[in-house]
């Protein structure tokens, strides 16, 4: 019976709300990266303790990620998600207000990083709650941009704004911006419309356990969970290190940012298109498949361009093909895994690609004497070539 279920134009409304949010913590999680030398001197630390700023995030979503996962599946993701909101703009504030302390900045970043889980982990009960089955690879592909628009932010704005202003007080501003969509998402979200976006059994689901037992069992998800690990951790290696993989070639901080939001405004394109065709042809294999072949030859040029418009425009490619992956990715492993709930099987593909971090600090301990980042650009080349042999192995689930 069509009556039965309905899409509501307010599910845009609560799309709109928790992208925003998406948007904040992504600036507050990579706002030390693009300035990690000028925050060294600023803070009297080292390279590798900014770092640690940015690589915090991915250390406590580790044990996080299948508890807020619990709490997502068993109280939804409208509390869940409140509980996140709350504790990113508490402490994103904290984070502006510790002025030259390092210790206290470290320790506001551990409590806007615990925030995160809340709102990674939802990234697909939102569309299943709201949209209908063809329009939810597109709806994580927003989320996803929402995501990459907030990094782009934070690597464009740091160094500009760092220029005129102090660190803190740029913080500051980020902590505010993050408070003002925590308060716009718990007054505007609503948990489900009054009727279900889909015909019966399309929004069913298993209990938590049972879901996460089952997602174990299948094949695929593992596959793309080692995927996942893969990609999110070139990614987000890339983007933690930024400055220093480019600053032997003579670049810029104002160049890292440049490269860093080139490479994201790529991203969002990709988020965009891909799951958009994805959705439209019901093929998520093949657009995972081009998706990590076209980032191999750009993310050689990222790792050899002497020019800056060969690396900018490696930078911009290779976000393109090598972000629009998470959102088909993402909405793969939750059809693959049915019954298994959606905040369960999206919690484990962000924990395999938070636990990436152990990447990203590979990738320092790489580091040649001179400062050159080569040796693990190489390593990630590598590693996206594994990705494709993996991706071949993958079967598109079949659709009812």
């Amino acid at each position: 019976m069509t009556d039965q279920y309905k899409l509501y134009p307010y599910r845009w409304v609560v799309l709109a709300v928790f992208m925003f949010i998406n948007l904040t913590i992504q600036t507050l999680w990579i706002a030390y990266a693009p300035i990690t030398g000028p925050a060294a001197a600023y803070y009297g630390v080292t390279d590798l303790q900014i770092g640690l700023l940015a690589m915090s995030f991915m250390i406590a979503f580790i044990p996080l990620s299948i508890p807020v996962s619990w709490v997502i599946d068993t109280y939804g993701f409208r509390l869940a998600v409140s509980i996140g909101c709350v504790l990113m703009g508490i402490f994103g504030i904290l984070r502006g207000l510790a002025g030259a302390n390092y210790t206290l900045v470290l320790w506001s970043t551990v409590g806007i990083a615990a925030s995160q889980p809340f709102l990674l982990n939802a990234w697909t009960k939102v569309p299943a709650n709201w949209f209908a089955l063809e329009e939810r690879a597109t709806a994580v592909g927003l989320v996803t941009l929402a995501n990459l628009v907030g990094t782009a932010l934070g690597m464009v704005l740091t160094p500009i704004l760092t220029e005129t202003m102090s660190i803190p007080t740029v913080q500051l501003i980020y902590g505010g911006a993050a408070a003002f969509s925590a308060v716009l998402f718990i007054l505007l979200a609503r948990e489900t419309p009054p009727t279900p976006p889909c015909p019966p059994g399309g929004e069913v689901r298993a209990l938590m356990l049972d879901g996460l037992k089952h997602a174990l069992t299948v094949k695929p998800f593992w596959l793309y969970l080692v995927v996942s690990f893969i990609g999110l951790g070139i990614f987000n290696g890339i983007t933690t290190w930024v400055e220093n993989i480019i600053r032997p070639r003579g670049f810029t901080p104002n160049d890292a940012g440049t490269l860093g939001a080139l490479m994201i405004v790529g991203g969002v394109i990709g988020a965009v298109v891909i799951p958009a065709l994805s959705d439209k042809q019901r093929k998520r294999q093949i657009y995972l498949l081009i998706a990590f072949i076209g980032a191999i030859p750009f993310l050689i040029g990222l790792t050899f361009a002497t020019s800056p418009a060969l690396l900018f425009a490696s930078a911009f490619l290779m976000g393109f093909f090598l972000v629009s992956a998470m959102p088909v990715g993402m909405q793969y492993a939750a059809e693959v895994t049915q019954p298994t709930p959606e905040g369960t099987s999206n919690g484990l593909i962000q924990l395999f690609g938070q636990a990436s971090v152990v990447f990203v600090y590979i990738m320092s301990a790489l580091k040649t004497a001179d400062g050159s980042f080569t040796p693990a650009l190489l390593l990630a080349i590598g590693l996206l070539v594994v990705s494709v042999l993996l991706v071949t192995q993958l079967k598109d689930p079949i659709y009812k």
